[in-house]
């Protein structure tokens, strides 16, 4: 009978001994990290399952197929959703889990440049492999009419701003919200603009604003460039701006802008037209926008580059004259 008592005791202690292992295996399996050396970025597949989600961490290399898998999903049958997953360092199974579940995606950005060429920006959102591509093969009047403006024009239709999406989103999407946000800061901006302001239409706006983007990266300077074009257009001055010019060029434009530009005739050559171009010439910022919106008052009908980014801005044509002699021709 002690034989037996004893035999039963060293049983049971074997027994607590082995559920004390598999309890501690089991935790070691949960808590550790499956990826302890760097963080991992997971695409998960829309109609995957947890199977095919092991059998995709083990082809990473960060997980075994052990019975705990086995055990793990059928306690808890995790609903893991589709999409592209950034793993921390350090992660463990269930935090893993956790995100997976809630469809915490990964967000990617895209920056739209202020004074970017549409043609530019379709050509950065066609290169980009996270998106799936459905403008590509739309040329320009296609694109207005797919997002609602049939008849626009579509250069300058989109604002510049970074705008988020995760991977497998439409180039579409992004499309239509910078759209959306162009139509709602010109609206803004032709609501609250100077009355004196010599534009007739949101469009004519639009245009200048695109003129005063290509003109000057300094956002201190953009009203100041914005009243000497309202000037002139109030005198009936030509704006003779060499960014019009350059766009009626395409790809005609070696990046060298000659005087034979300058004196042949199109459409955007300001230098032979009088008024605005008849289209916008690029994206244009919101701070471009407002300031075509509100120019900056003063006498200046001129200015030139200083070629530091800056411009020196003149009320006569003799002024200005010396401004070119000491900037331009003096740097050459």
């Amino acid at each position: 009978m002690r034989k037996l008592s004893l035999l039963l005791l060293i049983v049971m202690m074997a027994l607590a001994a082995a559920a004390v292992w598999a309890w501690r295996d089991w935790q070691r399996f949960v808590d550790d990290p499956l990826n302890p050396h760097g963080e991992i970025n997971l695409w998960i597949a829309p109609g995957s399952s947890f199977t095919s989600l092991i059998r995709q961490l083990e082809t990473m290399g960060l997980a075994q197929a052990t019975w705990h898998w086995r055990v793990f999903g059928r306690l808890n049958a995790p609903a893991i959703q589709a999409g592209e997953y950034w793993i921390p360092v350090g992660s463990n199974l269930v935090q893993v889990l956790t995100r997976l579940e809630a469809g915490d995606v990964r967000e990617h950005r895209l920056t739209i440049v202020e004074g970017w060429t549409l043609a530019r920006l379709r050509k950065e959102l066609a290169r980009d492999p996270r998106l799936r591509q459905r403008a590509r093969d739309l040329d320009d009047a296609d694109l207005m009419e797919r997002l609602g403006c049939k008849g626009c024009f579509a250069e300058g239709r989109f604002l510049p701003e970074t705008y988020f999406f995760t991977r497998g989103m439409d180039d579409m999407t992004i499309l239509r919200r910078a759209h959306v946000a162009m139509e709602r800061v010109l609206e803004e901006a032709w609501t609250g603009r100077d009355p004196e302001v010599p534009l007739n239409t949101p469009e004519e706006l639009l245009v200048l604003a695109s003129i005063i983007e290509r003109e000057t990266g300094q956002a201190g300077e953009r009203a100041q460039v914005a009243g000497v074009f309202a000037r002139r257009l109030q005198l009936g001055m030509r704006l003779q701006t060499d960014p019009t010019v350059i766009y009626g060029l395409d790809d005609d434009f070696d990046g060298r802008l000659r005087r034979v530009h300058l004196r042949t005739d199109h459409p955007w050559n300001t230098y032979t037209r009088h008024g605005l171009p008849p289209t916008p010439i690029a994206l244009p910022g919101r701070l471009a926008i407002e300031a075509a919106a509100r120019p900056a008052p003063g006498t200046a009908l001129y200015f030139v580059s200083r070629g530091d980014g800056t411009h020196q801005f003149s009320d006569t044509l003799e002024e200005h004259n010396a401004a070119v002699n000491r900037y331009i021709r003096g740097r050459r």
